[in-house]
């Protein structure tokens, strides 16, 4: 079963698939957001190459746990997910991903062009695999 992870961001949409046995997660796309359509027509690409069935999401929270304004945000575009695809999604608390993505591609040296290009899909890494070792703990 392949699931795909998604850290939804206003600008982009970073992107992992799990590999066919659910144990580690690859980047696969760093989407560039034009508008819900045009999102949903570049994810489709994707989906119809990897066939998930299931889609886990970052879910931004406050360091408190509270929802803010991007978390709702998240929730809507996950909503627009589940209308155009059917798949079941779940949210994955993401807090400190994108700091995290950052630490690791600092520590292999990789530039600050590169890194800005690439957090996002580095984060949806981390967010799926961070959910395929809890589910894989159960």
């Amino acid at each position: 079963m392949r699931i795909i992870s998604m850290d939804v961001g206003d600008r982009r949409i970073g992107m992992a698939v799990s590999d066919m046995l659910g144990w580690t997660a690859q980047g696969i796309a760093t989407l560039e957001r034009r508008g819900l359509q045009h999102d949903l027509q570049q994810i489709k690409k994707i989906f119809d190459q990897y066939r998930p069935e299931k889609i886990v999401v970052g879910l931004p929270r406050n360091m408190n746990g509270t929802l803010g304004p991007q978390g709702e945000k998240v929730k809507a575009f996950a909503e627009a997910l589940n209308n155009h695809f059917g798949l079941e999604i779940v949210y994955w608390d993401e807090r400190l991903t994108t700091v995290s993505a950052h630490k690791a591609m600092i520590e292999a040296d990789l530039s600050r062009k590169k890194r800005k290009q690439r957090v996002d899909q580095m984060a949806a890494v981390l967010i799926l695999q961070s959910y395929l070792d809890y589910i894989n703990k159960k």
